[in-house]
């Protein structure tokens, strides 16, 4: 990635290896998950099951798939506009772990039945009694521990003084 500084890389690549993580176990999952009775693991405390989500994390709000679409598009837009000035490679693998979530999500709700922008998420990871997730999902949970980590550590976003 000539041109680029080493946050931006780190972003661009953590957003790339979470995408990618993302699709290909939602692609398995689809195929040998979906439709099949749940497979319990590691002795019952991981069940594999397909749910499709129409809503946001716990099915909350499962009629509001629009708009879950279109905040989706925001973060999106968002991380894409401020890339250039991060100056931290934390902030850059945090940024790019939410931009894999935002983004893996997104996909689904704009390819997945029954159509465009209205499409339900696969989940299908369980652990314990806990709800269903995938892995965009997780990326997004450590893109936002990461941020954090940086805010606690008091790592700027950009150094003081830098232009918006």
């Amino acid at each position: 990635m000539p041109g680029m500084g080493a946050p931006q890389r780190a972003l661009w690549t953590a957003a790339a290896a979470g995408l990618a993580v993302d699709q290909v176990t939602k692609a398995v999952a689809a195929e040998v998950i979906e439709g099949r009775q749940p497979v319990h693991a590691l002795g019952g405390a991981v069940t594999f099951t397909a749910f499709r989500n129409s809503g946001a994390a716990g099915s909350f709000a499962p009629h509001a798939t629009l708009v879950f679409t279109v905040l989706a598009i925001g973060v999106l837009a968002f991380i894409v506009r401020t890339a250039p000035q991060i100056r931290s490679v934390g902030w850059g693998v945090g940024l790019g772990l939410i931009f894999a979530g935002a983004g893996g999500n997104l996909s689904d709700r704009i390819f997945r039945t029954p159509g465009f922008g209205r499409g339900a998420v696969l989940d299908f990871i369980q652990i314990g009694h806990s709800g269903i997730f995938n892995l965009s999902d997780q990326c997004v949970t450590a893109g936002a521990l990461t941020i954090l980590v940086q805010t606690f550590r008091g790592v700027p976003f950009r150094p003081s003084g830098e232009a918006h």
